[in-house]
């Protein structure tokens, strides 16, 4: 805010305007001449700065005039009175008010300066047409010009000042609104709870939201090719169980209507970044996403290198481990004739098993999956029946086996493909 103590004002225009020696004739003139200055001044503006042309055409032009009527009045009754203390504090707490004003209409600081610079220039003017008609000697008009333009230079800074303080302010209440909003969608607040956050925050809804999680260092590098209504909330991934303290920080964005072929953009724009991307969702329901891309990164899916991991490609991998250990006691159950071997030969028949069920019995398919001679395949899963006896051919079985085998082992696990 402007400080309204007076002394702190008694600046070199306040001093200087106390100096002057107008007369009252010419103050007297000048006065009378003010309402006429200030609707020139509003002409010229909506003229020449078209960021004002609509803006004060109408009801908003007749303050502006009352506005300028006090500001050259204010530094006339500083003129007149002679004494340096007269405050200058209410001329400039309206033009402080005038830039929060300005900047909550959304103008900018560029069109608030070239509206005084064009108020300054037509105000002089007049003032100066009046002055000479008053008959002030050279000298005298000289300095009137230097001071008016001094005294229009503090307003101009105390707008500047207001109109920043004002995009400080509005900007640190939406960033909290929108902070807001973002914990309530990755919680999964209500319908009604949700739009209410949307509301205060200024953020226009849009059709669906889709989660995208991936190093924060890698944010400012993708954001500027998302909608520019994604929001970056705060999320503690540790209270979803993301205990890799290893990994890198990472980031959650939500990003807006991503469906479709926007979808498809989403991943091309995300090419080179590590990040998982979870599915589509109704805004409001975008926790569903969340979590789903939080999975992903918890069971380590990845893609092609420096790619991103779309989710909806992995949905057998999260329905079957969804119960991670009923996964793993029917994986124990149903491959239990494995036990007896070494684990370097378990680990083969049961790969060559897994590829086998994928590729239903095609035992070329199969052979190029392993990367081995077809007889390879023929040899292996003659050891397989030996082991499983009918029950290969039993339809519960092959789905018992098919379910315990869907999710690919990692590295490590399997993958022997040289010869037996």
């Amino acid at each position: 805010m402007v400080d309204a103590d007076p002394a702190r004002h008694a600046s070199r225009t306040a001093r200087g305007a106390a100096e002057l020696k107008l007369g009252d004739p010419a103050i007297d003139l000048l006065r009378s001449r003010l309402p006429d200055i200030a609707a020139l001044t509003v002409t010229a503006i909506i003229v020449e700065v078209p960021a004002y042309t609509n803006a004060l055409a109408g009801p908003m032009g007749a303050k502006i005039e009352g506005a300028v009527r006090l500001a050259l009045g204010g530094f006339l009754s500083l003129a007149s009175s002679g004494d340096p203390g007269t405050p200058l504090a209410p001329a400039l707490e309206g033009a402080y008010v005038l830039g929060r004003g300005e900047a909550r209409s959304g103008r900018t600081m560029d069109a608030l300066l070239a509206a005084y610079r064009v108020g300054a220039r037509v105000s002089w003017r007049e003032l100066s047409r009046t002055a000479v008609e008053a008959g002030l000697p050279a000298d005298t008009l000289a300095k009137f010009a230097e001071l008016v333009f001094a005294y229009i230079d503090e307003l101009s800074a105390a707008s500047v000042s207001g109109h920043t303080d004002e995009l400080a302010t509005t900007g640190r209440v939406r960033e909290r609104y929108l902070r807001d909003l973002g914990r309530g969608l990755l919680q999964g607040e209500s319908a009604e709870q949700l739009t209410g956050r949307a509301e205060l925050a200024d953020w226009e809804p849009p059709r669906t939201l889709t989660a995208v999680i991936l190093p924060s260092a890698h944010v400012r590098g993708i954001l500027g090719a998302l909608d520019p209504r994604t929001i970056r909330p705060e999320a503690d991934l540790g209270d979803l169980g993301d205990d890799d303290a290893d990994a890198p920080e990472v980031a959650v964005l939500l990003v807006p209507d991503a469906d479709g072929s926007a979808r498809m953009a989403l991943l091309r724009n995300l090419r080179s970044y590590q990040g998982w991307v979870g599915p589509t969702q109704p805004w409001t329901t975008v926790r569903t996403s969340y979590l789903r891309a939080l999975r992903a990164r918890q069971l380590k899916l990845t893609a092609e290198p420096d790619a991103p991991v779309d989710t909806e490609r992995h949905l057998t991998t999260f329905v079957v481990t969804s119960d991670a250990a009923a996964l793993d006691d029917l994986r124990r159950q149903v491959l239990a004739p494995f036990d007896t071997l070494r684990p370097g030969t378990a680990e083969r028949l049961t790969e060559t098993l897994r590829e086998w069920l994928l590729h239903l019995g095609r035992r070329d398919e199969v052979a190029a999956a392993l990367h081995v001679h077809p007889q390879t395949v023929r040899y292996r899963m003659g050891q397989i029946r030996e082991l499983f006896g009918q029950r290969l051919d039993d339809p519960q079985t092959v789905l018992d086996l098919t379910i315990a085998l869907a999710v690919k082992p990692s590295a490590g696990e399997a993958g022997f493909q040289g010869g037996d």
